[in-house]
């Protein structure tokens, strides 16, 4: 029955202020945790010259294939593969922040940033790939589908459901 006092409650400007906030400061933080294991995951699948591989990946998005070459200066690569994925990770941090207002206990915080996880694997990796990155189509699927949905989705999760518990919005209203 607990459950029933949140099914009617609205959304208040102080829950929105605190997806925005929150959802932001969460995707940071699952933003890095996500690039730590893809950097990681290529490192042991590809030999450690793979490590950067990811940032350079992504700093392709701004400055062009051409940031795939090893001959290309890893730092304006990794600095333009790091600028690039705060800034993402921060938006679908702050998408999901919002969503957030209307959830309540860890398992809907998870679960559900986790599905939110997985629909930016397929969104990214089958919709937007294959027409403007199509590098990002030789990394491994599965690697990509763990990475979003577990170390960027989970992690998102769980960092919103402690933040919304230490902010007093866990409780019932009253």
């Amino acid at each position: 029955m607990a459950y029933r006092e949140y099914i009617h409650t609205p959304v208040t400007p102080r829950d929105m202020k605190w997806g925005l906030t929150q959802g932001a400061i969460a995707g940071i933080v699952a933003g890095i945790v996500f690039a730590a294991f893809e950097m990681m995951a290529s490192a042991f699948m590809m030999g450690a010259e793979a490590f950067f591989m990811p940032l350079r990946m992504i700093g392709a998005i701004l400055l062009g294939p051409d940031a795939l070459d090893p001959g290309y200066s890893l730092v304006i690569a990794g600095v333009a593969g790091a600028v690039v994925h705060m800034i993402l990770s921060v938006i679908y941090g702050v998408i999901f922040g919002e969503i957030a207002t209307v959830l309540r206990g860890s398992t809907a915080f998870i679960a559900a940033a986790s599905v939110f996880g997985f629909a930016l694997w397929l969104i990214n990796f089958y919709v937007i790939a294959p027409l403007a990155f199509p590098w990002f189509l030789d990394s491994s699927p599965l690697v990509q589908f763990i990475g979003h949905t577990f170390f960027f989705g989970s992690a998102l999760g769980y960092y919103l459901w402690k933040s919304h518990q230490r902010s007093g919005l866990e409780a019932p209203a009253d």
